[in-house]
Protein backbone atom coordinates (compact mmCIF):
# COMPACT_ATOMS: atom_id res chain seq x y z
CA UNK A 1 0.00 0.00 0.00
CA UNK A 2 2.97 2.31 0.50
CA UNK A 3 3.65 2.21 -3.24
CA UNK A 4 0.02 3.14 -4.01
CA UNK A 5 0.11 6.01 -1.53
CA UNK A 6 3.37 7.24 -3.03
CA UNK A 7 1.89 7.22 -6.56
CA UNK A 8 -1.14 9.18 -5.34
CA UNK A 9 1.06 11.66 -3.48
CA UNK A 10 3.44 12.35 -6.37
CA UNK A 11 0.95 12.00 -9.22
CA UNK A 12 3.44 9.74 -11.01
CA UNK A 13 1.02 7.02 -12.03
CA UNK A 14 1.77 3.59 -13.46
CA UNK A 15 -0.06 2.90 -16.68
CA UNK A 16 -1.66 -0.29 -15.38
CA UNK A 17 -2.75 -1.26 -11.86
CA UNK A 18 -4.04 -4.57 -10.54
CA UNK A 19 -5.66 -4.41 -7.08
CA UNK A 20 -6.66 -7.79 -5.70
CA UNK A 21 -7.18 -9.59 -2.41
CA UNK A 22 -9.69 -10.28 0.35
CA UNK A 23 -10.16 -6.76 1.70
CA UNK A 24 -12.98 -5.27 -0.40
CA UNK A 25 -12.97 -2.01 1.56
CA UNK A 26 -9.36 -1.21 0.68
CA UNK A 27 -9.83 -2.17 -2.97
CA UNK A 28 -12.79 0.19 -3.22
CA UNK A 29 -10.96 2.99 -1.39
CA UNK A 30 -7.88 2.85 -3.62
CA UNK A 31 -9.95 2.44 -6.77
CA UNK A 32 -11.92 5.60 -5.95
CA UNK A 33 -8.82 7.57 -4.94
CA UNK A 34 -7.09 6.76 -8.23
CA UNK A 35 -10.17 7.66 -10.27
CA UNK A 36 -10.43 10.99 -8.46
CA UNK A 37 -6.72 11.71 -8.98
CA UNK A 38 -6.48 10.61 -12.60
CA UNK A 39 -9.59 12.10 -14.23
CA UNK A 40 -11.51 15.32 -13.64
CA UNK A 41 -14.79 15.03 -11.75
CA UNK A 42 -17.69 14.44 -14.13
CA UNK A 43 -15.42 13.67 -17.09
CA UNK A 44 -17.47 10.88 -18.66
CA UNK A 45 -15.68 11.25 -22.00
CA UNK A 46 -12.33 9.99 -20.67
CA UNK A 47 -13.49 7.58 -17.97
CA UNK A 48 -15.07 4.16 -18.47
CA UNK A 49 -16.10 1.50 -15.96
CA UNK A 50 -16.71 -2.18 -16.70
CA UNK A 51 -17.91 -4.78 -14.20
CA UNK A 52 -18.51 -8.50 -14.30
CA UNK A 53 -17.52 -11.53 -16.29
CA UNK A 54 -19.38 -10.36 -19.40
CA UNK A 55 -16.83 -7.59 -19.97
CA UNK A 56 -15.64 -7.78 -23.58
CA UNK A 57 -11.82 -7.50 -23.85
CA UNK A 58 -12.11 -6.43 -27.50
CA UNK A 59 -14.31 -3.50 -26.47
CA UNK A 60 -11.77 -2.50 -23.82
CA UNK A 61 -8.97 -2.60 -26.41
CA UNK A 62 -10.96 -0.49 -28.88
CA UNK A 63 -11.65 2.11 -26.20
CA UNK A 64 -8.00 2.15 -25.06
CA UNK A 65 -7.02 2.87 -28.68
CA UNK A 66 -9.16 6.02 -28.67
CA UNK A 67 -7.30 9.24 -27.92
CA UNK A 68 -8.51 11.13 -24.81
CA UNK A 69 -10.86 14.06 -25.47
CA UNK A 70 -9.21 17.36 -24.39
CA UNK A 71 -7.37 15.61 -21.54
CA UNK A 72 -3.95 14.07 -20.96
CA UNK A 73 -5.21 10.55 -20.26
CA UNK A 74 -8.05 8.08 -20.67
CA UNK A 75 -8.84 5.87 -17.67
CA UNK A 76 -10.55 2.47 -17.90
CA UNK A 77 -11.54 0.66 -14.68
CA UNK A 78 -12.47 -3.04 -14.81
CA UNK A 79 -13.84 -4.86 -11.79
CA UNK A 80 -14.40 -8.58 -11.12
CA UNK A 81 -14.05 -9.47 -14.80
CA UNK A 82 -12.43 -12.83 -14.16
CA UNK A 83 -9.78 -11.94 -16.77
CA UNK A 84 -7.02 -13.14 -14.45
CA UNK A 85 -8.63 -16.58 -14.06
CA UNK A 86 -9.54 -17.11 -17.72
CA UNK A 87 -7.59 -16.87 -20.93
CA UNK A 88 -7.63 -13.41 -22.57
CA UNK A 89 -4.48 -13.59 -24.72
CA UNK A 90 -5.52 -10.65 -26.93
CA UNK A 91 -5.59 -8.30 -23.93
CA UNK A 92 -2.31 -9.67 -22.56
CA UNK A 93 -0.66 -9.03 -25.93
CA UNK A 94 -2.25 -5.60 -26.25
CA UNK A 95 -0.77 -4.38 -22.94
CA UNK A 96 2.70 -4.62 -24.51
CA UNK A 97 1.79 -1.82 -26.94
CA UNK A 98 -0.94 0.14 -25.16
CA UNK A 99 -0.89 3.89 -26.03
CA UNK A 100 0.82 6.16 -23.50
CA UNK A 101 -2.44 8.09 -23.04
CA UNK A 102 -4.49 5.09 -21.86
CA UNK A 103 -4.45 3.92 -18.24
CA UNK A 104 -6.07 0.74 -16.87
CA UNK A 105 -7.10 -0.27 -13.35
CA UNK A 106 -8.12 -3.89 -12.70
CA UNK A 107 -9.90 -4.71 -9.43
CA UNK A 108 -10.26 -8.45 -8.89
CA UNK A 109 -11.22 -10.93 -6.20
CA UNK A 110 -9.27 -13.88 -7.56
CA UNK A 111 -6.24 -14.10 -9.81
CA UNK A 112 -3.93 -16.70 -11.28
CA UNK A 113 -0.32 -15.52 -11.11
CA UNK A 114 0.55 -17.94 -13.91
CA UNK A 115 -1.77 -16.22 -16.38
CA UNK A 116 -0.35 -14.26 -19.33
CA UNK A 117 -2.37 -11.21 -18.33
CA UNK A 118 -0.92 -11.19 -14.80
CA UNK A 119 2.61 -11.37 -16.22
CA UNK A 120 1.82 -8.60 -18.72
CA UNK A 121 0.54 -6.32 -15.95
CA UNK A 122 3.59 -7.14 -13.83
CA UNK A 123 5.88 -6.05 -16.69
CA UNK A 124 4.09 -2.77 -17.40
CA UNK A 125 2.37 -1.72 -14.19
CA UNK A 126 1.89 -2.22 -10.47
CA UNK A 127 0.26 -5.17 -8.73
CA UNK A 128 -0.86 -4.84 -5.10
CA UNK A 129 -2.53 -7.46 -2.94
CA UNK A 130 -4.90 -5.91 -0.39
CA UNK A 131 -5.18 -8.44 2.42
CA UNK A 132 -7.20 -8.50 5.61
CA UNK A 133 -5.45 -6.15 8.01
CA UNK A 134 -3.98 -7.34 11.29
CA UNK A 135 -5.36 -6.55 14.72
CA UNK A 136 -2.88 -3.76 15.48
CA UNK A 137 -3.69 -1.82 12.29
CA UNK A 138 -7.44 -2.32 12.70
CA UNK A 139 -7.44 -1.12 16.32
CA UNK A 140 -5.50 1.98 15.29
CA UNK A 141 -7.94 2.58 12.42
CA UNK A 142 -10.97 2.16 14.69
CA UNK A 143 -9.58 4.54 17.33
CA UNK A 144 -8.75 7.06 14.60
CA UNK A 145 -12.35 7.07 13.36
CA UNK A 146 -13.64 7.34 16.93
CA UNK A 147 -11.42 10.37 17.48
CA UNK A 148 -12.72 12.03 14.28
CA UNK A 149 -16.22 11.78 15.75
CA UNK A 150 -14.99 13.53 18.92
CA UNK A 151 -15.66 10.37 20.88
CA UNK A 152 -13.48 8.29 23.20
CA UNK A 153 -12.88 4.55 23.29
CA UNK A 154 -10.26 2.58 25.18
CA UNK A 155 -7.95 0.24 23.31
CA UNK A 156 -9.44 -2.74 25.18
CA UNK A 157 -12.95 -1.69 24.10
CA UNK A 158 -11.71 -1.42 20.50
CA UNK A 159 -10.32 -4.96 20.71
CA UNK A 160 -13.61 -6.19 22.18
CA UNK A 161 -15.49 -4.46 19.33
CA UNK A 162 -13.17 -6.12 16.80
CA UNK A 163 -13.76 -9.52 18.37
CA UNK A 164 -17.52 -9.01 18.12
CA UNK A 165 -17.86 -7.67 14.56
CA UNK A 166 -14.89 -9.35 12.85
CA UNK A 167 -12.03 -8.01 10.75
CA UNK A 168 -13.88 -7.08 7.53
CA UNK A 169 -13.29 -3.32 7.18
CA UNK A 170 -16.59 -2.61 5.41
CA UNK A 171 -18.49 -4.31 8.23
CA UNK A 172 -16.37 -2.52 10.85
CA UNK A 173 -17.26 0.84 9.28
CA UNK A 174 -21.00 0.02 9.22
CA UNK A 175 -20.98 -1.12 12.85
CA UNK A 176 -19.02 1.97 13.90
CA UNK A 177 -21.61 4.21 12.22
CA UNK A 178 -24.32 2.49 14.27
CA UNK A 179 -22.24 2.99 17.41
CA UNK A 180 -21.68 6.69 16.72
CA UNK A 181 -25.41 7.28 16.30
CA UNK A 182 -26.23 5.28 19.43
CA UNK A 183 -23.57 7.07 21.51
CA UNK A 184 -24.38 10.57 20.27
CA UNK A 185 -24.76 11.92 23.80
CA UNK A 186 -22.02 9.81 25.38
CA UNK A 187 -18.52 10.96 26.15
CA UNK A 188 -17.09 7.47 25.85
CA UNK A 189 -18.05 4.34 23.90
CA UNK A 190 -18.08 1.37 26.26
CA UNK A 191 -18.31 -2.40 26.00
CA UNK A 192 -21.94 -2.11 27.17
CA UNK A 193 -22.67 0.21 24.20
CA UNK A 194 -21.02 -2.26 21.83
CA UNK A 195 -23.13 -5.13 23.19
CA UNK A 196 -26.28 -3.02 23.00
CA UNK A 197 -26.07 -1.96 19.35
CA UNK A 198 -23.51 -3.98 17.38
CA UNK A 199 -24.44 -7.14 15.48
CA UNK A 200 -22.45 -10.16 16.54
CA UNK A 201 -20.69 -11.74 13.58
CA UNK A 202 -21.94 -15.23 12.76
CA UNK A 203 -18.52 -16.70 13.57
CA UNK A 204 -19.03 -15.55 17.18
CA UNK A 205 -22.29 -17.52 17.32
CA UNK A 206 -20.40 -20.49 15.92
CA UNK A 207 -17.75 -20.07 18.63
CA UNK A 208 -20.51 -20.12 21.27
CA UNK A 209 -22.03 -23.23 19.70
CA UNK A 210 -18.68 -25.01 19.84
CA UNK A 211 -18.32 -23.95 23.48
CA UNK A 212 -21.72 -25.49 24.18
CA UNK A 213 -20.67 -28.70 22.40
CA UNK A 214 -17.44 -28.77 24.43
CA UNK A 215 -19.38 -28.35 27.68
CA UNK A 216 -21.97 -30.95 26.58
CA UNK A 217 -24.72 -28.33 26.88
CA UNK A 218 -26.95 -29.82 24.21
CA UNK A 219 -29.94 -27.48 24.66
CA UNK A 220 -27.74 -24.41 24.47
CA UNK A 221 -25.98 -25.66 21.31
CA UNK A 222 -29.35 -26.30 19.65
CA UNK A 223 -30.73 -22.92 20.79
CA UNK A 224 -27.80 -21.17 19.08
CA UNK A 225 -28.55 -23.20 15.95
CA UNK A 226 -32.25 -22.29 15.95
CA UNK A 227 -31.35 -18.62 16.53
CA UNK A 228 -29.17 -18.65 13.40
CA UNK A 229 -31.95 -20.33 11.41
CA UNK A 230 -34.32 -17.58 12.58
CA UNK A 231 -31.79 -15.06 11.26
CA UNK A 232 -32.11 -16.80 7.84
CA UNK A 233 -28.64 -18.36 7.93
CA UNK A 234 -28.60 -21.41 5.60
CA UNK A 235 -28.02 -24.71 7.46
CA UNK A 236 -25.19 -25.67 5.09
CA UNK A 237 -23.37 -22.40 5.79
CA UNK A 238 -23.73 -23.06 9.53
CA UNK A 239 -22.35 -26.57 9.04
CA UNK A 240 -19.46 -25.24 6.95
CA UNK A 241 -18.54 -22.71 9.66
CA UNK A 242 -18.85 -25.33 12.41
CA UNK A 243 -16.62 -27.77 10.53
CA UNK A 244 -14.16 -24.95 9.80
CA UNK A 245 -14.08 -24.02 13.51
CA UNK A 246 -13.32 -27.60 14.57
CA UNK A 247 -10.65 -27.83 11.85
CA UNK A 248 -8.99 -24.67 13.24
CA UNK A 249 -9.11 -26.15 16.75
CA UNK A 250 -7.48 -29.31 15.40
CA UNK A 251 -4.70 -27.20 13.83
CA UNK A 252 -4.25 -25.13 17.00
CA UNK A 253 -3.99 -28.28 19.13
CA UNK A 254 -1.36 -29.75 16.83
CA UNK A 255 0.64 -26.51 16.72
CA UNK A 256 0.49 -26.18 20.51
CA UNK A 257 1.88 -29.70 20.77
CA UNK A 258 4.77 -28.62 18.51
CA UNK A 259 5.38 -25.46 20.58
CA UNK A 260 4.45 -23.07 17.77
CA UNK A 261 4.50 -19.38 18.88
CA UNK A 262 1.09 -17.66 19.16
CA UNK A 263 1.76 -15.21 16.32
CA UNK A 264 2.65 -18.03 13.96
CA UNK A 265 -0.41 -19.98 15.12
CA UNK A 266 -2.64 -17.04 14.17
CA UNK A 267 -1.02 -16.71 10.75
CA UNK A 268 -1.26 -20.42 9.91
CA UNK A 269 -4.81 -20.83 11.22
CA UNK A 270 -6.04 -17.62 9.59
CA UNK A 271 -7.31 -15.99 12.78
CA UNK A 272 -6.58 -12.69 14.52
CA UNK A 273 -3.66 -12.91 17.01
CA UNK A 274 -5.69 -11.72 19.99
CA UNK A 275 -8.09 -14.66 19.48
CA UNK A 276 -5.40 -17.35 19.78
CA UNK A 277 -5.87 -17.59 23.54
CA UNK A 278 -9.62 -18.24 23.17
CA UNK A 279 -9.01 -20.90 20.53
CA UNK A 280 -6.34 -22.61 22.64
CA UNK A 281 -8.69 -22.74 25.62
CA UNK A 282 -11.48 -24.14 23.47
CA UNK A 283 -9.18 -26.74 21.91
CA UNK A 284 -8.25 -28.03 25.36
CA UNK A 285 -11.82 -29.31 25.81
CA UNK A 286 -11.27 -31.89 23.06
CA UNK A 287 -8.73 -34.59 22.32
CA UNK A 288 -7.00 -34.55 18.95
CA UNK A 289 -8.86 -37.77 18.08
CA UNK A 290 -12.24 -36.20 18.94
CA UNK A 291 -11.55 -33.14 16.80
CA UNK A 292 -10.60 -35.28 13.82
CA UNK A 293 -13.77 -37.38 14.24
CA UNK A 294 -15.94 -34.25 14.40
CA UNK A 295 -14.33 -32.70 11.30
CA UNK A 296 -14.80 -35.96 9.38
CA UNK A 297 -18.41 -36.13 10.56
CA UNK A 298 -19.00 -32.58 9.34
CA UNK A 299 -17.70 -33.50 5.88
CA UNK A 300 -19.85 -36.66 5.84
CA UNK A 301 -22.94 -34.69 6.91
CA UNK A 302 -22.44 -32.28 4.02
CA UNK A 303 -22.10 -35.25 1.66
CA UNK A 304 -25.34 -36.77 3.00
CA UNK A 305 -27.23 -33.54 2.28
CA UNK A 306 -25.74 -33.09 -1.20
CA UNK A 307 -26.65 -36.64 -2.20
CA UNK A 308 -30.20 -36.27 -0.87
CA UNK A 309 -29.85 -38.84 1.92
CA UNK A 310 -30.80 -36.25 4.56
CA UNK A 311 -32.48 -32.86 4.83
CA UNK A 312 -30.21 -29.90 5.54
CA UNK A 313 -31.91 -28.58 8.72
CA UNK A 314 -32.19 -32.02 10.36
CA UNK A 315 -28.67 -33.11 9.39
CA UNK A 316 -27.03 -30.20 11.23
CA UNK A 317 -29.34 -30.73 14.20
CA UNK A 318 -28.30 -34.38 14.46
CA UNK A 319 -24.64 -33.39 14.08
CA UNK A 320 -24.96 -31.06 17.09
CA UNK A 321 -26.96 -33.59 19.11
CA UNK A 322 -24.35 -36.32 18.53
CA UNK A 323 -21.36 -34.29 19.71
CA UNK A 324 -23.01 -32.35 22.55
CA UNK A 325 -24.41 -35.51 24.15
CA UNK A 326 -23.16 -36.19 27.68
CA UNK A 327 -21.24 -39.42 27.92
CA UNK A 328 -22.84 -41.95 30.30
CA UNK A 329 -20.99 -42.38 33.57
CA UNK A 330 -19.28 -45.70 34.01
CA UNK A 331 -20.27 -47.23 37.36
Amino acid sequence: MKSLNEDLKTGQFKQIYLLYGEEAYLKKQYRDRFVKAMVSEGDTMNYAYYEGKNTNPREVIDLAETMPFFAERRLIVMENTGFFKSSVPELAEYLKEIPQTSFLIFVEEEIDKRSKLYKAVKDRGRIVELKRQDEKILVRWILGMVKKENQNMTESAARYFLGKVGNDMENIQKELEKLFCYCLNHTEITVADIDAICTTQITNHIFDMVDAVANKEQKKALDYYYDLLTLKEPPMRILYLLTRQFRILMEIKEMEKQGTPSKEMASKAGIMPFLVGKYRTQAQAFSAKELRQIVEAGVQTEENVKTGRMGDVLSVELFLVQYSRKKPKVS
